[in-house]
């Protein structure tokens, strides 16, 4: 049986909440091709990449197999950007030191 709808929701949100912003290793890594070849090698989901994913704040812990991470920081969305398609928050109060709803981050 499948957990309810809400239950999955909130999970996945705590998850986007909690997520990590992580670099990638400096390195130069050969990754195995994938082919559809029917005689092509079945490669582990543990050895696909090999390299590990570094917290971009070395004050925070390396990021697990369920955990959300992110390469780059979200573009503002107060401020109006064309190139990016954002229309900005024209028309409503953005109070850019706030961490409530009327604050940049969650507008």
């Amino acid at each position: 049986r499948l957990p309810s709808f809400r239950s999955v929701g909130d999970s996945l949100k705590d998850r986007f909440d909690g997520a990590s912003r992580v670099m990638m290793p400096n390195t130069e890594i050969e990754v195995p091709v994938q082919r559809n070849d029917a005689a092509a090698p079945r490669v582990s989901r543990r050895d696909r990449y090999k390299f590990q994913l570094r917290p971009h704040n070395p004050d925070h812990k390396t990021p697990g197999f369920k955990d959300l991470v992110y390469l780059e920081s979200s573009p503002g969305f107060c401020e109006k950007n064309p190139r990016l398609g954002i229309p900005g928050t024209h028309g409503r109060a953005c109070n850019d030191t706030s961490i409530g709803v009327d604050g940049c981050d969650l507008m």
